[in-house]
């Protein structure tokens, strides 16, 4: 990398390899850029979405206009803006941009934009915008190389990851940059894109003089999920490809678009946010009592690929710490659920999930059970062990004359009970709510308990 080819200008873009004019850099010929890639905004006044993060005055905003960027990760979905984002800021703030991707990128090709970065800075230029695409790719041992250097402010670095970076990054790394989550593209924002790429002569598809049909446009935006890639893959797709396209004039009809674009982008890493955040709405829902938002998730975790056990088997907890003794038969259908699906598999298994799903969803819901357990646990984990009460140890042979006796067998009285202690101290970790079964649980248990306070005082 030769340092004395670098005179700054808003055009200029820098790889690892040379320094080429963004705009005007010369496609080899039979190399074909995809529209994804040919309509990245160019100024930060052109990006779509994203308006939480370039709403005036938000931090990112006063950043760049006051040329104080500090290193940064962007976080979000694919197709949501990360990398063009990272490429205007870099261009606005008139700094070198350094692409890497983790990939492929080893820690020789970051010390080499660390170094190059330097002589900038020597020669009384800015240090250059490291961006690192799949930053989470890195190992830990490659996320230290690049501390140093975000320390001391010699490369500005903005990693772009599609998982969670408060589990996929160094607390280090993290300490020293700032965290920007990207969300989806509205649909509204996604048909603004896909209509700017219809006009644009340069760049776009503007050329094939393109009548698009309302209902075209509105099926790729609601179907690539809010990843404009998608869209924009999608949409030059169906126009290139349409037989008239040679003509230069073409209509874009919902037929076409559903030919380019057959199944439903679905954002969704079965070991990352995508996966957790979905159970979690789940599960919320079923807790929630809410049968038709339980449907919908457990639908998107099926058509997204989910394991079908995995499902079944956050239902069989669910039916305990959720449920429990308000609905003694949910655990049953449950585990019934879990046993089918192994059974039969996906596709028919579904139905199984649906059936169960929509039971458990509706069922009277009571944590009584599992709040219980979660005290008791409390009392061994933090107190003195307590010993098992005399008259309740096991009567093996010499049990009389260690002194193991007085227990009462609760069939040899009337209703089956007979009040006496279990614990050598008063504990009291079930409290039953009124809901479905559990209120005659209630009604049952503070019998009993009334008994052996009457007993106590006898006594």
């Amino acid at each position: 990398m030769k340092t004395e080819t670098l005179n700054i200008n808003d055009n200029f873009f820098l790889t690892p390899d040379n320094l080429v004019p963004d705009s005007k850099k010369s496609i080899p010929k039979g190399r074909h850029e995809p529209l994804a890639y040919r309509m990245r905004p160019e100024r930060l006044e052109d990006i779509v979405g994203q308006k939480h993060l370039l709403a005036p005055n938000s931090l990112l905003d006063r950043a760049i206009k006051s040329d104080t960027l500090t290193s940064a990760i962007f976080y979000g979905p694919p197709g949501c803006g990360k990398t063009t984002l990272a490429e205007v800021v870099a261009k606005a703030t008139k700094r070198h941009f350094c692409r890497l991707s983790a990939v492929s990128a080893s820690v020789k090709d970051v010390r080499e934009a660390v170094a190059l970065s330097n002589k900038l800075q020597n020669v009384g230029q800015h240090g250059l915008v490291l961006f690192l695409d799949e930053i989470h790719r890195f190992s830990k041992s490659q996320q230290d190389v690049l501390l140093p250097s975000v320390e001391d402010g010699t490369i500005v670095l903005i990693g772009a990851t599609t998982e969670n970076p408060f589990f996929a990054l160094n607390a280090a790394l993290l300490s020293r940059s700032r965290v920007f989550q990207f969300e989806p593209i509205d649909e509204d924002e996604i048909i603004i894109l896909l209509k700017r790429a219809l006009e644009d002569k340069e760049r776009g598809l503007g050329k094939f003089d393109v009548k698009a049909d309302d209902d075209a446009l509105t099926f790729f935006a609601a179907r690539c999920d809010g990843d404009a890639r998608v869209a924009l893959v999608a949409l030059e797709l169906a126009i290139t490809s349409a037989p008239n396209a040679g003509n230069g004039k073409v209509h874009l009809t919902l037929a076409d678009a559903e030919a380019s674009l057959q199944k439903k982008n679905i954002v969704y890493d079965k070991s990352g946010d995508a996966h957790y955040d979905t159970i979690s709405a789940f599960i919320k829902s079923m807790r929630g009592s809410d049968p038709d938002a339980a449907l919908y998730w457990l639908a998107k975790m099926i058509e997204a690929g989910e394991d079908p056990r995995f499902i079944a088997r956050r239902m069989v907890i669910f039916a305990s710490e959720d449920i429990g003794c308000a609905d003694p038969l949910a655990l049953s259908q449950a585990v019934a659920c879990f046993q089918a699906v192994e059974r039969i598999g996906l596709p028919e298994a579904r139905i199984n999930l649906g059936h169960v799903v929509v039971y458990l969803a509706c069922s009277p819901k009571s944590n009584a059970t599992y709040a219980a357990l979660n005290k008791a646990v409390e009392d061994v984990q933090s107190g003195r062990t307590l010993e098992v009460p005399r008259h309740l140890r096991t009567q093996h042979k010499g049990a009389k004359e260690l002194g193991h006796t007085g227990y009462k067998y609760s069939h040899d009285y009337e209703g089956h009970y007979v009040a006496q202690d279990y614990l050598p101290a008063t504990r009291r970790y079930y409290e039953p709510t009124n809901e479905g079964w559990e209120a005659k649980i209630a009604d049952r248990l503070e019998r009993w308990r009334s008994q052996k306070t009457v007993s106590a005082e006898k006594n």
